[in-house]
Order: structure tokens, then sequence, then C-alpha cells
């Protein structure tokens, strides 16, 4: 997938099929418009394309970050997606609807289709909605396509939802709405060792600050290494409060792995929540505490 990270980088398409928003998640809503735009394109003879932006690290526009990027861009390409424009927010977000839409959408990037939900707003300070885009697109010969929102278990679906879901630990519904694990991918550092020491060495992730991170706990994971091989494992998500932590840590333990991934990404997946984080009065109570959720997981994937 080729990525096009500014307003002023133009792709030589000749004519392109555009899936828009931010798509934080790819969730089944998501998934829908940008599967319209994919599908749209094969039938057209079109590049199917996603537009989105970037957002810094610190934003008050959307919720906390659930996918990082480079989980988005395998989705994304998972999905057909052939070119992605995502400039920074700052490069489109003193745009008018008319200049995004003309001298953005239309000769950037060479859009002859369109397609977003049914609640999508663009231009200066959201002054675009889609009635005003369904003039836009009609003065410029641009075909549109408005996706209706999806429902999983009678309620929209939306990145808010999934983020309440994470927080108060229901994963499996999340999951439900992603129609994919949610995960993390982030690099392996180095923690303290303690795991090594008492028999159930872990991998540690950090979260970064734009990350939302769902409710501290203990969860039953599944991660995939970059060699394809898959392992399931518990991950505790919380504090350590048994040897004083500080700050939230991610902490994964897979029972049938001896290998070295310090510094490789490992994408961890989250399948269930499975019991809270708890103080014990010793290590020993730990270790049953760490060896009872491993042997849940390995029955999980049975």
């Amino acid at each position: 997938m080729q990525i096009c990270k500014s307003v002023n980088q133009k792709h030589p398409l000749v004519k392109s099929s555009i899936a828009l928003g931010y798509f934080d998640g790819i969730h089944k809503g998501h998934r829908a418009v940008i599967q319209s735009a994919v599908n749209f394109a094969e039938q057209n003879q079109m590049q199917p394309a996603v537009f989105t932006f970037e957002l810094p690290a610190q934003n008050s526009i959307k919720g906390k970050q659930l996918l990082s990027w480079n989980e988005k861009q395998k989705r994304l390409e998972h999905l057909g997606v052939k070119y992605c424009y995502k400039p920074p927010f700052a490069q489109i977000q003193q745009m008018t609807p008319r200049q995004f839409v003309e001298e953005y959408l239309k000769q950037t990037c060479g859009a002859q289709a369109v397609f977003c939900g049914e609640n999508f707003t663009f231009g200066k300070e959201k002054s675009g909605n889609i009635v005003l885009l369904k003039q836009l697109c009609l003065q410029n010969n641009i075909h549109l396509q408005i996706v209706s929102m999806a429902h999983v278990q009678g309620q929209p679906v939306s990145s808010t939802r999934i983020r309440n879901l994470l927080l108060n630990g229901d994963v499996e519904t999340a999951n439900l709405l992603l129609e994919e694990p949610y995960c993390i991918d982030y690099p392996v550092q180095h923690g303290a060792g303690n795991g090594n020491v008492w028999g159930f060495p872990t991998i540690n992730q950090v979260f970064p600050k734009e990350a939302l991170i769902p409710k501290q706990g203990v969860y039953i994971t599944s991660a995939q290494l970059q060699d394809g091989t898959r392992l399931a494992g518990a991950t505790g998500l919380g504090t350590r409060p048994t040897v004083g932590g500080e700050g939230v840590t991610c902490e994964t333990f897979f029972p049938n792995y001896h290998g070295n991934l310090y510094g490789q990404r490992v994408r961890v997946e989250f399948c269930k929540y499975l019991k809270p984080v708890v103080k014990f009065e010793s290590i020993d109570q730990l270790k049953e505490y760490v060896f009872d959720a491993v042997q849940a997981a390995l029955d999980y994937f049975k």
C-alpha cells in the first residue's frame, strides 16, 4: 500500500475510488465503507484508496487511539486498499468543504468515487455535512455513496462504544465490533527480569501516551510472532501491586516459548478478560495466580 503523507504530494492516479474517514479501529462500520470503495474500484477499473489523517499524540479531537498505525495499515491492506492519503490534520483543518472536495479529493487524489458513513463531516470546523458533500460531488462529477451505520447487538457500532467496552474489560464484545481481535504490537522492552527468576518469563510492552489502555487485569491472549508462530498466553495489565510497581505495565507470559523477543513488534491479541490484578502476600501466591491464568489460556485455545 502506497502512503501519501502530505496534501501537496500527488500520486499518478488516473482515477480512484476513495473511502473517507478517520477509521480508528477499522471496525465493522469502517469496513463496510472501505469494502464498498474497494469493490467499486474493482468493478470500474479504479484504484482503491482511503483518505484519513494523522493526529498529534496529544489530540482533543478523537478519543484515545485503538490501534497503532502499523496495525491499521495491515488491516487496510488486508481489505484491498492500494493507496492511503494520510496528511497531518493541521494541513486539512483550515480547508473549506469546497477546497477539500475540489482541490484535494479531485485534483490531488484523483477521486472519481467517494464513500463515507452517514455521520461524516469535513472541512473547517466540521462545516461540511452529507448534504453539502452530495452537492459538491454532483458539481464535480464524483460518484458518492453513503454507507449506513453498522449495528451489533441492536446498537450502532462506533469507536467510542469500542473504547468503553475495552475500558470495562468486555474485550469479547469489542472484538465482535472490530470483526478482528483488539491487539497491540508495541516493541518488546526490557523489564525488571523478575519473571525469569520466578519461573514465568514475560515480554514487556509499553502503551504510548496516545493509546487507549483497556481495563487493568489479567487477559487470555494470543500472539503472532514475526516468523508467523502463534502462541497462547496470559497478559497482565496493571501496576504490579505485589512488587510495588509504578505505572501501568503490560506483561505477557507464553508458557511454550523460550526465545528472545527483545526489540521485536509482537502482535498480542486480547481474547478474554479473565480476572483483576490482585496484591498478594507472597511471590508463591502470585505464581499460582499466573499459572492458573496460563492454564485457562491453554484450555481456551483447545
